[in-house]
């Protein structure tokens, strides 16, 4: 075999040290500074999405905060429109009560009044017949007629 060969040894020594310096050359002066490039461009973008990402989060913080705000004004608005409807319901309810029980106190007066006008009447009926009822009876009993005015006196000295 020629490579194990010692009289090949010098020039291929000569060759080799030529390939691995241009080799060198090439990767030193082209290849490492691309990937280097490369490396930086990666590392800047991401950067660059990490400082969008963080920009984003706080819009994202910033827009639920506005969100939960909103949300705590219109449940607040709420519960006052509930309250304010439960107010009104009850102010309704007490004013048909009042008015009902008004009206119910109107009706048991002119009740009253009609019942009172009834026993008035009934008691100066009453008067009139217990007058005639007495001078029928003593008609009756004695054989005698009285007045009317001596009935009356003998009815009102018994009613006390």
């Amino acid at each position: 075999m020629p490579q194990f060969n010692p009289e090949w040894f010098a020039s291929q020594i000569f060759w080799l040290t030529i390939v691995f310096v241009g080799l060198y050359l090439l990767l030193s002066k082209v290849a490492i500074p691309r990937i280097g490039e490369v490396l930086e461009e990666r590392q800047a973008k991401v950067e660059d999405d990490l400082r969008k990402a963080e920009e984003l989060k706080r819009s994202a913080e910033a827009v639920l905060e506005e969100y939960e705000a909103a949300v705590a004004k219109a449940r607040g608005e709420a519960q006052a429109e509930l309250k304010k409807a439960a107010d009104k319901v009850q102010a309704d309810s007490a004013k048909r009560h009042a008015d009902f029980g008004a009206k119910l106190n109107a009706q048991t007066k002119e009740a009253e009044d009609r019942i009172a006008r009834a026993k008035a009447e009934a008691l100066s009926e009453l008067q009139t017949v217990a007058v005639e009822a007495s001078m029928a009876a003593t008609e009756r009993l004695l054989g005698k007629s009285v007045t009317a005015k001596d009935a009356e006196k003998a009815v009102a000295a018994v009613q006390g």
